[in-house]
C-alpha cells in the first residue's frame, strides 16, 4: 500500500526557500538536494511509521532525516489517518531552528 503525502503551505515555503538558497550557490547541488528529499518522501509513502517519534505523547508526529552531503534535511510530518501523512515543515540540519 502506498500512503498519500501532502504538504502544508509552510512546508512548501520551506522547500522553496531551501531550493532558492542552493540555487544561488550551486545549481547542481540544488537539484541533487531536491532529488534526495523526493527519495525520502518516497520512503514515507511506503513506511510512514519507520521514522522516529518527535513527541512520546504523540506517536503520530514524526520526523524523517534525509542525508545530503555532510548533513541533511529534517522533514517533520504527522500521520493523519491510515492512508495519508502531512509534511509540516522542512529544515536543513544546520538551521538554528531545525529541532
Amino acid at each position: 500500500m502506498s500512503w498519500r503525502v501532502r504538504y502544508t503551505l509552510a512546508a512548501r515555503e520551506d522547500l522553496k526557500r531551501l531550493y532558492v538558497f542552493l540555487l544561488e550557490h550551486d545549481i547542481m547541488g540544488a537539484q541533487h538536494a531536491l532529488t534526495a528529499i523526493v527519495k525520502g518522501v518516497d520512503l514515507l509513502r511506503q513506511f510512514p511509521f519507520a521514522c522516529r517519534k518527535v513527541d512520546p505523547g504523540n506517536p503520530l508526529l514524526r520526523e524523517l532525516l534525509v542525508s545530503f552531503g555532510a548533513s541533511g534535511y529534517v522533514l517533520a510530518y504527522e500521520i493523519e489517518n491510515e492512508q495519508s501523512v502531512v509534511i509540516l515543515a522542512v529544515r536543513h540540519q544546520r538551521e538554528d531552528d531545525y529541532h
